[in-house]
């Protein structure tokens, strides 16, 4: 089990270590080339799933850059895989369901799924294989929040303003409810299967929640994410892409240690929505990791600068590293924090 005097897991306890602590969201994965040719053959779900495959995908950033924590290889559809829904992940697409939830009669049939008896044995064997070898490094456990797998099934794959999943909020409530609900149960069996096996700490992941409006998100979001993580004895990191107009709410009335912030919001007029009481995790711009070193050099050091103005501050991108990254670049921002 890593240390509590880790730098991550100090930085979620409000604590400031002599080095900044930094990691980066999709690090394992796309942009490394010994990831690219161990995935040959094997389809992303499978992967997932495959206890060694996957545990050797979550350490390989670790060893190449670094970084102070390593974040668990899977994917936010995973626990609806294992709940029997039929789900895959087509190439330059995304997740795609064969029977979209849209209707009352459809929410009927997908919450008759016992939350509780998705067989999470390879995730927790995945998970176990990887914390032995990190030893004091913390591993992130991983799961997507329950509007963003809504989105998804809702929709029946990825869509820009995931209209359906957000007018079933107002045309049907009490449908809404019960399947943000039932996600929610899902996502949080996932997370204690990490947890139990070894995780150190939890990100909840929610991409598309930049598309609501602040009323809609406190009201037929926030609970259900919420709930997701309440009382899971692990800090809890929060992310959001768009959430800026509703960032103060991420922090889930004080259940998230931690609040990560996009590439949109400077982290100092974040920390200042924020509040004393929460780290800050972000905000690089996955765009300039393009950018001359330079460049992403006084980039990440004007981050690193703001990221003061909170109690604590990790290190990240506003989002994921993107596949055309030269993982050097990477390397050096980890080599830069730590200076």
């Amino acid at each position: 089990m890593p240390s509590p005097h880790a730098p991550l897991l100090r930085a979620l306890a409000g604590d400031r270590p002599e080095q900044t602590p930094v990691w980066f969201m999709r690090q394992a994965g796309r942009s490394l080339p010994e990831y690219r040719e161990l995935r040959v053959g094997t389809r992303m779900l499978d992967a997932c799933l495959t206890p060694d495959l996957a545990a050797e995908i979550t350490l390989q950033p670790v060893r190449r850059h670094g970084v102070d924590a390593a974040v668990f290889f899977s994917d936010i559809v995973i626990p609806l895989r294992l709940a029997g829904v039929d789900v895959e992940i087509e190439p330059g697409r995304g997740p795609v369901f064969a029977d979209p939830v849209r209707t009352r009669a459809d929410v009927d049939r997908i919450t008759a799924i016992d939350p509780e008896a998705l067989d999470t044995t390879a995730i927790a064997e995945a998970v176990r294989i990887v914390t032995a070898e990190l030893g004091d490094t913390p591993l992130i456990g991983f799961a997507g929040a329950p509007f963003t797998l809504a989105a998804y099934l809702v929709e029946g794959g990825p869509s820009k303003e995931h209209l359906r999943a957000r007018a079933m909020m107002h045309t049907d409530p009490d449908a809404w409810n019960r399947l943000a609900g039932w996600l929610s149960r899902v996502s949080r069996r996932f997370l204690e299967a990490q947890r139990d096996a070894g995780a150190a700490t939890v990100q909840l992941f929610d991409s598309w929640a930049g598309s609501l409006n602040p009323a809609d998100y406190r009201t037929h979001v926030a609970p259900h994410s919420k709930a997701a993580v309440t009382g899971l004895d692990v800090p809890v990191i929060h992310f959001g892409v768009g959430t800026g107009p509703f960032l103060a709410d991420m922090r889930l009335d004080g259940v998230a240690s931690a609040v990560g912030v996009d590439w949109r919001q400077p982290l100092d007029e974040a920390a200042g929505i924020l509040g004393d009481g929460v780290t800050v995790q972000g905000n690089i711009d996955p765009a300039m990791l393009q950018a001359p070193w330079e460049v992403l050099e006084a980039h990440v050091r004007d981050v690193i600068a703001r990221g003061r103005s909170a109690r604590a501050h990790i290190l990240n991108l506003g989002h994921g590293v993107p596949p055309e990254t030269d993982p050097d670049q990477l390397t050096r921002i980890v080599e830069l924090a730590h200076s």
